[in-house]
């Protein structure tokens, strides 16, 4: 019989998926790296505090945690930097972090909470699609994944809730343009919508929310799991199929209709 042969070092490098999650500190960006991590995944764990990114670590087998802004050009590149020293490539992007304003009426919106939300959802989103595209266009083997998380709201809103419906809806069109221009590079991008996840932000869905009538009411969640499972799937593609939008929410939750 022939002899096995050893995999090369860069061989074994590529049998080794590399994925990098922002906002990995909490909520859905926890549980999606816990997914790709029991997948096999080694994860670079990116957001604004080490002691959170550490606990999201301590269940994973091999991760790399790098406290980092996303809404800082140079706090990005060292992050890109980062994973490329340690793991000599990237497969997966799970462009994630995000956050919100307190609601306010669109015309009492303070201009700094609107720059705020700006800033993270969206200015942070570019910055971390145009550092994993530069690692990913000059790699070997070329090419990689991109989930942009997305939301409900990236089409149709909450009431007061101007910034983050306008950044999200953002989102759709940004997914669209490195879908777009990743075909060059074997880069393929998605984006992920999601309903209602249980995370500590959504914690008063079953409380009682307000609706577009008015009133205020409670609204079924999702297992924030469900989540890291559907990014796995999205993941786990070769690179010649792209899943372009995927939702996935509560089933009962008013969206569909006029409810």
């Amino acid at each position: 019989m022939p002899r096995s042969r050893t995999p090369s070092s860069e061989e074994q490098l590529v049998a080794q998926r590399i994925a990098l999650v922002t906002g990995a500190g909490s909520g859905i960006g926890r549980a999606v790296a816990h997914a790709l991590g029991a997948k096999g995944y080694a994860v670079v764990l990116a957001g604004r505090r080490a002691a959170a990114l550490e606990e999201t670590a301590a269940s994973l087998p091999d991760a790399l945690c790098v406290p980092a802004d996303v809404t800082k050009a140079d706090d990005v590149e060292r992050l890109f930097a980062a994973t490329v020293e340690r793991y000599g490539r990237l497969d997966l992007l799970f462009n994630n972090a995000g956050t919100n304003a307190p609601p306010a009426l669109l015309e009492d919106l303070p201009l700094e909470h609107w720059q705020q939300v700006v800033d993270v959802n969206l200015t942070g989103a570019f910055l971390c699609l145009q550092a994993a595209f530069r690692v990913m266009k000059a790699q070997s083997p070329r090419g990689g994944r991109i989930i942009n998380n997305g939301s409900i709201s990236a089409h149709a809103p909450r009431p007061n809730s101007a910034a983050y419906t306008a950044t999200k809806h953002a989102i759709t069109g940004l997914t669209k343009v490195a879908s777009l221009d990743g075909r060059k590079y074997d880069i393929a991008c998605g984006q992920i919508d999601i309903g209602n996840a249980a995370t500590d932000m959504a914690a008063a869905m079953v409380k009682g929310v307000p609706q577009a009538d008015g009133s205020i009411a409670p609204e079924p969640v999702i297992d924030v799991s469900l989540v890291g499972d559907t990014v796995v799937y999205m993941g786990s593609l070769p690179l010649e199929a792209n899943v372009q939008f995927l939702t996935v929410m509560a089933t009962k939750m008013p969206f569909v209709g006029r409810g």
